[in-house]
């Protein structure tokens, strides 16, 4: 009989572990969100100029490293909002490129924000109730993001527009991807660190602004 309920208790204390890092990751999120969203508006408000390509990946991926390797500290709080309120600076000037150069470029960036998190808040409540588990999709989106990676860099050097165009529609499937992929790490207990759960969620919904920005920018034929 003890046995029997040291196994019934087993699930019960596995769905309770899961909600607290789900619930932890969206606290975390919403606040490191909210930060670097205001980190934008300072950098937008004292027009400070784009780091570059070249500090803007060695801020990122510096910042991402220091965030992974202290994440099960509290030091990693710490570099968690450090490195999204860099991403909140750096995107800080591109969104006033489109409002200068567009002459509706406020409604674009309105409509990137809204499609962001609708797509965000869907594909979240998809994943949370359906309860499906997307976990098949890990290698494939490593591989994606890999090859977009490299394929955006060659598009920023070169300056090819139609390769930038197709990366950023790319983009726009693997960041959704990713958010299925990370909510049902979190559902089924793949990933135990809201830290690091946070980052990736964050990048997602970064990247997916940046590229719904960069495609409507092109539909909008005002440049």
């Amino acid at each position: 009989m003890k046995q029997q309920e040291n196994i019934s208790y087993a699930p019960q204390e596995s769905v309770l572990a899961s909600n607290k890092v789900i619930r932890n990751t969206y606290m975390l999120l919403s606040m490191t969100l909210l930060f670097s969203a205001a980190m934008a508006g300072i950098s937008m408000t004292l027009n400070w100029p784009h780091p570059g390509m070249i500090i803007t990946l060695v801020g990122y991926f510096g910042l991402l490293f220091l965030t992974s390797k202290f994440s099960n500290s509290g030091l990693g709080l710490l570099f968690v909002f450090m490195l999204t309120g860099f991403m909140g600076i750096t995107l800080g000037p591109i969104i006033n490129s489109y409002v200068n150069a567009f002459s509706n470029g406020t409604e674009l960036v309105m409509m990137a924000l809204a499609g962001t998190g609708t797509i965000f808040i869907g594909l979240s409540a998809y994943a949370l109730t359906s309860k499906k588990d997307f976990s098949f999709m890990g290698g494939f989106l490593m591989v994606g993001i890999l090859v977009g990676f490299l394929a955006g860099i060659g598009a920023a050097v070169f300056e090819i527009a139609a390769l930038s165009l197709a990366v950023s529609a790319m983009f726009i499937l693997l960041m959704s991807g990713l958010i299925l992929y990370q909510t049902s790490e979190l559902i089924h207990g793949g990933e135990t660190n809201y830290i690091m759960a946070t980052v990736t969620l964050y990048v997602s919904i970064y990247n997916l602004f940046l590229s719904l920005l960069h495609l409507l920018g092109f539909l909008s034929g005002d440049d």
